[in-house]
């Protein structure tokens, strides 16, 4: 009987150990491990890239190193880790603590605060086309118009065109839904980074390439000949970008919240938008400042 009890106890104690791990914050995990894991999305210039044998660079890693900055005011001398991720399994990361903090060109929506939650926003932008100068007609005639607000990227998808995407986005899904919407021959290539589906575009394998209009015109300038694509000007979508962080820890967001918004209303501010986004970091300054500022 006694034996009994005392293994009632000590599987008591287990539960109630396991269960105390599982409700510490973030801060604290972070005072006990004295790092801060930055998880990084790779392939998303200007908002996260790495060569070999470098720091990761990009608009939203150096916004992730402000927030390691002001988290230092809480946990003295951390020490800071970059993780390599992807969206297929960065939002895994964060909800299994693998990384503390995910940047990149992140979009927040539903389907991934169930997952994780996000800090406020750090950029706004919309999906469209990067296009050959010769694509087709009817792809020119839906990517490079200004509507007045955004419109289906279903409407038009009828010819037997293929357009590139990468894969496990907002865009691929938003691309895929619209097609299964219309009765269109258009076939979707599904590629692993950007830079493939750049190549692709190139060498005429596909006729278009789909993604969020900030990276495309990053990747426009990468090309062999940026003379011969054109980036589409109509948005299809709304994309609002975030740091991704743990769920349920309002203690974390609001010193993650706290770090942007000092630095938004910062000196610095403007110059790293200029650095990035050259003649268009004032538009830019000014839609952050009066859109994410609270």
């Amino acid at each position: 009987m006694a034996k009994r009890m005392r293994w009632l106890l000590l599987v008591g104690l287990a539960v109630c150990m396991s269960a105390s791990a599982a409700s510490a914050g973030t801060l604290d995990t972070l005072r006990q491990r004295g790092t801060l894991r930055i998880g990084y999305v790779v392939d998303e210039a200007p908002f996260s890239s790495s060569k070999p044998d470098a720091k990761p660079t990009g608009y939203a890693v150096d916004l992730c190193g402000k927030v390691a900055d002001e988290i230092e005011h809480v946990v003295p001398q951390l020490k800071r880790e970059y993780v390599e991720m992807t969206l297929a399994n960065g939002f895994d990361g964060v909800k299994s603590g693998q990384v503390d903090l995910l940047c990149g060109a992140v979009t927040v929506n539903l389907e991934r605060r169930e997952i994780v939650d996000f800090s406020q926003p750090i950029f706004l932008t919309g999906a469209s086309a990067l296009l050959r100068r010769d694509s087709p007609d009817y792809l020119q005639a839906l990517f490079l118009d200004r509507p007045a607000a955004p419109r289906p990227v279903s409407q038009h998808l009828a010819s037997t065109s293929v357009i590139g995407v990468r894969a496990n986005t907002t865009t691929d899904a938003i691309l895929r839904k619209a097609q299964s919407t219309e009765i269109s021959k258009t076939r979707i290539a599904d590629f692993d980074t950007h830079e493939d589906g750049l190549k692709a575009l190139e060498e005429r394998k596909i006729d278009a390439y789909f993604a969020d209009q900030v990276l495309l015109m990053s990747l426009a300038k990468r090309a062999r000949n940026p003379s011969s694509l054109e980036v589409g000007d109509r948005l299809f979508t709304h994309e609002p970008y975030a740091i991704a962080l743990r769920r349920d820890d309002g203690d974390f967001r609001l010193v993650v919240d706290r770090a942007l918004t000092d630095f938004y209303l910062s000196d610095g501010f403007l110059p790293l938008l200029q650095s990035y986004f050259g003649s268009d970091a004032p538009m830019l300054h000014t839609q952050i400042m009066m859109e994410h500022v609270p």
